[in-house]
């Protein structure tokens, strides 16, 4: 039986490092650097709700901010920089 556990530990050891980082997930916001105004923008909550209200206000269909053109991602931050 302890030879079992002596086996064993090395993988229950593995498995408490590792179960916090599994069960989180990566926690961590996008951060886009936004050209025309030399600025970072890290993407959390406000961040979404912002972009939600811009893709309404200018009748766009939803769609990942990573995923539209260059022209749109301008057009937003230049929008947001006009919101602070």
């Amino acid at each position: 039986m302890r030879s079992l556990i002596r086996k064993c530990s090395p993988l229950f050891l593995a498995a408490a490092l590792v179960s916090p980082v599994l069960i989180t997930g990566c926690s961590t916001p996008a951060r886009y650097y936004d050209a025309s105004h030399s600025d970072y923008h890290d993407w959390d909550h406000n961040e979404t709700v912002n972009y939600n209200r811009w893709e309404q206000e200018n009748h766009r269909d939803h769609q990942d901010f990573s995923k539209r053109s260059d022209a749109d991602q301008k057009d937003y931050w230049n929008w947001r920089h006009t919101q602070k």
